[in-house]
């Protein structure tokens, strides 16, 4: 069975009303959390990206 539009309307604002939204506080931690993870997830690529350099080099002997 197919709803109209408007049936279609009333049943999404009755399931946003359901939405439990974050804080500020909650909102401030999270985004500082992802912060920290993006750094250390680009430490951590920096770290293996020079140990896979350093491999290359020693396996083809390139770059001096």
């Amino acid at each position: 069975m197919k709803n109209s539009p408007a049936q279609f309307v009333r049943e999404v604002r009755q399931e946003a009303t359901k939405v439990t939204w974050p804080n500020r506080k909650e909102t401030g931690i999270s985004t500082v959390m992802v912060f920290v993870f993006t750094i250390l997830a680009a430490l951590f690529f920096l770290l293996v990206d020079q140990i896979v350099q350093f491999g290359v080099k020693l396996v083809l002997g390139l770059g001096g």
